[in-house]
């Protein structure tokens, strides 16, 4: 997969020579060099990916190639822009021109300087290559029997609609029964506050056990109140408070106001106690590594006799043992033999295929693993991508060089798990070290991260297939966790406590990134890469005179003084700009706009961006993290439509955005109000495919909407549920729409493409029975009716009908009494969501044994 990537730099190389046609013949040589130097490399990446599992100094060479190939791509997108602008200056005058050619003079020495400096890179990659003996294989078919994310074959294809599920069924092989007993135990008539501990080592599935009780459908109407809060080891007292009290009060503008005010603990803990006082609540303690972490949150959690519970999770008996004298410690056992291989075999891309040799391998390293779950799926996500006897019997041998004790270290069964991976997945998989500990992360947000920093390859598919196909994989070798689904798709996703130790020490290795670290006040020079988890203000005051950094997290900031980050000197040649801040007063300051190799921008807080992001010709991704966030919007400049790259606008705006139907290159827009697209001509936003559109009013027309071709997702939200939708019949011109939500009053339900597969109503307050209609469509698989979304007593699903239905969601049918289900409507049902139908006494029969999901 590096190939792409030098694959890229190479045409680049020789688009610029053939575009820019006036280069000084030196510059001109240095160039072509260039070219000619990385093509050649080409020939010897795939005997190098071979060779590089296993040795660190191949793995090593391989990430300087792609280092280079970036950084050569870099250079060229610097001087192009910095040349366009001259030539605008250029047309004004003579005294203009007279400068302007003494600054593309300027230009021509710092681009030769930068190339001077890949030349010599090179050499030494060149040299290196002969001392690891990497030889050349010409015609290149591929990279490798771990080369399949990159196959756009049809398996592929089917990843993407697979994978979210695909977690599912083996998240609790075995401990069905500890967690049958720990559901007594939170549903029983003690009036105290119970404290529930589960601890055992890493990798049991703790964290897992804690969310299936926590998300358990019986407990739905049992609690007034719940929360979850992740401790980790690193912890901050205030930060896990106002954690709890966001997850119970909301995360509305009122309450962030007046957590911001909050600058004591005290004040904090006072405030938790008066929201909780007259509830019965859960709250989930995650990951506690020390008794005083628990101790400082128990004091804010109040014991009002009313069956409140406290669930922790934590490797330290001692924790577990002491964190409440009524409290329920629980060693959480080991897997059984018989268990260890359902988990191994319903985690195997293809178990059918293995032979019976093959299974005498398996069952003999399944074993070494000691019940231990996450060694488990590892070893099988890594046997996955071995097709032959000999490629599982040269993983054992492997594994049987590191046996401690009679069975396998599972830090020898990740790495080799890591080293299995091609170099770019090997990279994607690095970039979750960048997180903080403990985080949910967004995929889609995940994705896009990869987009910018040029770890998607660019070629003929969409670079958001691409990378789902990369994070499918991942998952596929269970590196990654999926934390939550949507409509086939992750919405969240994690990575286990030590798997993220792996990835920080695999990028070290290779200077992937650098963590500042605020109490030695220092970073690493050589990594492209920098993440900050605190301090951000701290940070700022370091020398970045000799870094060229490609990327620039900021996460759980607290600096009102990020506004004033001198962009053009410290950040300039950045690609990525992640700026989490929890105070609301930060605003992006115009120097914003020097950054012209920005991909990504995200941002919390503040209300207004400057004019200058219309300077960021080749940003990708524009995006407000708290988007969610009720009452935040923005005022986008017009200069937003000189964005001609734009993929991705994630910004909830106020005034309407002129010329928008420039954006040709928009896949997704999430966010726009109605009064903003009610004058948008959306002919020419060809490639846009996600739209999100709130404030809806009955009185707007959405016509228009149906000249969006391309277009695969939508959702169109009233701010509250009186409110009406306009008229829906436009949906039916809409022949590639796949997901459709619908949030408010319908009349009568419109006529529906064939192409629908997912649809939520929520709101709708239909009198007639819509399942006749719905039932009809031919591809739906996925069905949500959400909150009044119907107000009639019945409904009927005749035969024959919903036949791909796989998911059905009734959730708050105040009114439904009755459900009739004909003997062949449904015949691929999986799931079954059912809540806060009061009136619904019984279900059909056959219903009763389909898989109950939690609610959405």
């Amino acid at each position: 997969m590096v190939y792409a990537f030098v694959s890229f730099a190479v045409k680049s190389l020789g688009n610029f020579l053939i575009q820019e046609v006036n280069l000084r013949l030196s510059l001109r040589e240095e160039v072509q060099w260039l070219q000619n130097e990385l093509l050649s490399m080409q020939s010897f990446l795939k005997d190098a990916e071979e060779k590089q599992v296993g040795d660190h100094r191949v793995q090593q060479w391989v990430f300087d190639i792609n280092s280079i190939a970036n950084d050569a791509a870099t250079i060229l997108e610097t001087y192009s822009f910095e040349a366009g602008k001259g030539d605008d200056d250029e047309s004004a005058n003579r005294l203009k021109a007279c400068t302007c050619i003494c600054r593309k003079e300027a230009k021509f020495y710092n681009v030769s300087k930068e190339i001077r400096s890949l030349k010599q890179r090179l050499k030494d990659i060149s040299r290196k290559r002969k001392t690891y003996d990497i030889r050349s294989i010409d015609n290149i078919a591929g990279e490798g029997p771990s080369s399949r994310p990159n196959n756009r074959s049809a398996l592929a294809r089917e990843l993407r609609r697979t994978t979210s599920y695909m977690d599912k069924q083996d998240l609790f092989v075995g401990f069905k029964d500890v967690l049958e007993r720990l559901l007594a135990e939170l549903v029983k008539a003690e009036p105290r506050r119970t404290v529930i501990s589960i601890y055992g080592m890493g990798g049991l599935g703790k964290t897992t056990l804690a969310k299936n009780l926590y998300h358990s459908p019986s407990l739905t109407n049992i609690f007034d109140a719940r929360a979850w809060v992740c401790v980790s080891e690193q912890y901050n007292t205030m930060d896990l408070l106002k954690s709890i009290i966001k997850s119970i009060q909301g995360r509305d503008r009122e309450t962030l106001d007046l957590l911001e005010k909050m600058t004591d603990v005290t004040d904090l803990e006072k405030h938790l106690q008066d929201l909780l006082k007259e509830k019965k609540y859960l709250v989930v303690v995650d990951d506690v590594w020390q008794r005083e972490a628990w101790q400082s949150l128990k004091r804010a959690l109040p014991d009002s006799n009313n069956g409140s519970r406290v669930i922790i999770t934590t490797r330290k008996a001692d924790v577990a043992k002491r964190a409440d004298d009524n409290g329920l410690p629980h060693n959480l056992r080991f897997l059984r033999e018989e268990e260890s291989w359902e988990l191994f075999h319903r985690k195997l891309l293809d178990f059918k295929a293995m032979i019976p040799a093959m299974e005498k391998l398996a069952k003999d390293m399944v074993g070494k693993c000691r019940g231990l779950p996450l060694a488990i799926a590892a070893l099988s996500g890594l046997l996955s991508h071995k097709r032959s006897l000999e490629e599982w019997e040269r993983v054992k041998a492997h594994l049987w060089r590191h046996m401690e004790d009679d069975s396998i270290e599972i830090s020898h069964i990740l790495s080799l798990s890591y080293n299995d991976l091609p170099t770019v997945l090997k990279q994607c998989f690095l970039y979750f070290g960048i997180f903080p500990e403990d985080r949910q992360i967004n995929p889609k947000n995940l994705m896009r991260l990869w987009m910018a920093d040029g770890l998607i390859p660019r070629g003929e598919e969409r670079m958001e297939d691409v990378a789902q196909d990369f994070l499918n994989e991942l998952i596929r070798r269970s590196l990654i966790q999926v934390a939550a689904t949507r409509w086939e798709e992750v919405t969240e996703c994690r990575i286990h406590d030590l798997l993220r130790d792996l990835a920080i020490q695999k990028a070290s290795e290779v200077n992937f990134f650098d963590t500042y670290d605020p109490t030695k006040h220092s970073i690493s020079s050589s990594c492209r890469r920098h993440t900050i988890h605190g301090q951000g203000e701290r940070y700022l005051t370091l020398d970045f005179s000799k870094l060229n950094l490609r990327s620039v997290t900021f996460f759980d900031q607290r600096d009102r003084k990020l506004d004033r980050i001198k962009f053009r000197n410290m950040f300039h040649h950045l690609y990525v700009l992640y700026l989490e801040n929890d105070c609301d007063t930060f605003t992006l300051p115009d120097a914003i706009g020097s950054l012209y190799s920005l991909r990504y921008l995200s941002f919390t807080g503040g209300y207004d961006i400057p004019s200058s992001i219309g300077n960021l010709k080749n940003l990708l991704t524009l995006q407000a993290l708290d988007a969610d966030t009720p009452d935040i919007n923005f005022w986008l400049p017009p200069e937003i439509a000189n964005l001609v790259n734009l993929r991705h606008l994630v910004v909830p705006y106020r005034e309407p955005l002129l010329h928008i139907n420039k954006l040709t290159s928009l896949q997704v827009l999430e966010y726009i109000c109605c009064d903003q697209w009610r004058d948008v001509n959306p002919v020419d936003l060809v490639n846009l495919r996600e739209l999100r559109m709130k404030y809806i009013k009955e009185s707007y027309s959405l016509n228009n909407i149906s000249s969006l071709k391309s277009l695969s997702t939508l959702e169109l939200l009233c701010k509250d549920s009186g409110e009406s939708l306009p008229a829906l019949e436009f949906l039916s011109c809409c022949q590639k729409l796949q997901k459709l939500e619908l949030y408010g009053r319908i009349e009568k339900l419109p006529p529906f493409p064939n192409s629908i597969t997912m649809m939520s109503l929520w709101g709708s307050f239909l009198m007639e029975d819509p399942m006749p209609i719905l039932g009809m469509l031919p591809n739906l698989r996925d069905l949500q009716l959400g909150y009044r979304a119907y107000s009639g007593k019945e409904i009927t699903c005749s035969d024959n009908s919903f036949s791909q239905l796989e998911f059905l969601h009734l959730e708050g049918l105040w009114d439904l009494e009755r459900w009739d289900l004909g003997t062949s409507a449904m015949p691929l049902i999986k799931g079954l969501s059912i809540h806060y139908c009061s009136e619904l006494k019984e279900i059909p029969e056959r219903m009763k044994d389909v898989e109950r999901l939690k609610e959405r």
